[in-house]
């Protein structure tokens, strides 16, 4: 099993990439007789031999499962025992991008670290391409060449342990990119240069602070590279779930009941107006659908004989014939705003008339940016070295 290539089933010696579910995971290495303890129960070696990856296996107690994955890349790097600090699939991706790597490049790495990055370069480069990867410290270097004989991927890396700043890599115009992941990058870049094609290549350095990108940017123009940029690779995750909205009712679709003409409205509204004159009602108490009740309020009530209705009778029937007045003049115009009530305006709200409109309940997909997530990681600077064009003179010049 190579990290570099894939297989249908598991064997012995395969590195194996256990999940158990969002965000767990755990790495082991297929050996016979061997007994991996999960919070779901006990998982015997032996019987994930001659299973197909990606499938679901029960634990001995049948109390839970997990997926048998096939290792990449992308799931070793979260997986991986951490010697250093390492990049991500984010600045990863943009860096394989930027240097227009393929299969059949040949890179420059340094340093190796915990070879999250020398991975994903050699699974981008196989099967004909090779990377040669630097690690000034030596336990570290040995610890990176035997994951790689590991990965089956040893053929495609030569991991040597050297300080590239002081002694250079000792490669002369073999490489199509240099990828520096250095405290001081500055220092490689000349033998950088030495390194890269005549045909010409690319370069990106990696560096967490701004005053280390300052520094490497002079260097970069001093020897000779164009074209320099500086990224910065942030990721937003976002939390989608759907969650119930009101749906507002903005009145009925059609204003014109079935039946009935806009001439048949406008007589309902000349009779509505006689009535309101005849209640001594002045237009005045409408606004905009709403009753004015300090105007209805302050209507006389007339003196009326024993035998009619009395004044408070004669209150609640103009009450009455208010209230209903905002019922049809809301018909009417039903595009009408209602607001709430305002006390100090007196206008109240017709309540009936809304309450009457049911509203239903929408189920809206949503996504929303997680309240934690990770911040700046490092700056991405990205420098081209153009083809060596040799001039008349027998001088070698930089192409422009």
């Amino acid at each position: 099993m190579s990290f570099a290539e894939y297989k249908e089933r598991i064997s012995e010696g395969d590195t194996v990439i256990l999940f158990l579910g969002h965000n767990s995971m755990q790495t082991l290495t297929v050996t016979p007789g061997k007994v991996h303890q999960t919070k779901y129960g006990a998982l015997p070696h032996s019987d994930m031999i001659g299973k197909k990856f990606g499938t679901k296996m029960f634990s001995l107690n049948k109390k839970g499962w997990v997926y048998l994955l096939h290792p990449t890349p992308e799931l070793w790097t979260v997986n991986l025992p951490h010697r250093t600090q390492i990049l991500y699939s984010t600045d990863i991706s943009m860096v394989i991008l930027q240097l227009a790597l393929k299969p059949g490049s040949v890179v420059v790495e340094s340093g190796t670290g915990s070879g999250s990055m020398s991975h994903c370069l050699i699974r981008t480069i196989a099967p004909s391409g090779h990377l040669h990867t630097f690690e000034f410290h030596s336990e570290r270097a040995e610890t990176a060449r035997k994951e790689f004989e590991e990965h089956k991927i040893s053929h495609l890396v030569t991991v040597r342990c050297r300080d590239v700043c002081k002694e250079g890599f000792e490669l002369h115009q073999v490489v199509d990119a240099v990828f520096l992941d250095l405290p001081a990058p500055w220092d490689a870049v000349k033998h950088s240069k030495e390194a890269i094609k005549t045909e010409g290549g690319r370069i990106c350095s990696f560096s967490p602070c701004i005053e280390q990108v300052q520094r490497t940017c002079e260097s970069l123009r001093a020897c000779g590279f164009r074209d320099i940029k500086v990224m910065e690779c942030l990721s937003r995750t976002f939390e989608v779930r759907t969650v119930p909205l009101q749906v507002p009712f903005l009145g009925p679709e059609n204003p014109h009941p079935p039946g009935q003409t806009s001439r048949d409205f406008s007589s309902r509204k000349r009779k509505l107006q006689e009535e309101s004159v005849s209640c001594d009602v002045p237009s005045s108490t409408l606004q905009d659908g709403h009753v004015n009740m300090k105007s209805v309020e302050s209507l006389p009530v007339e003196n009326t004989p024993s035998d009619s209705k009395s004044p408070t009778d004669n209150a609640e029937h103009k009450s009455e014939i208010s209230n209903r007045i905002v019922t049809e003049k809301y018909a009417l115009s039903p595009s009408k705003h209602i607001t709430d009530t305002d006390p100090d305006s007196g206008l109240v709200r017709n309540v009936r008339a809304v309450m009457s409109q049911k509203t239903n309940k929408a189920n809206i997909l949503t996504g929303r940016p997680l309240k934690e997530m990770t911040g700046h990681t490092g700056y991405l600077t990205f420098a081209t070295l153009y083809a060596h064009v040799t001039s008349n003179n027998g001088r070698a010049d930089e192409g422009k």
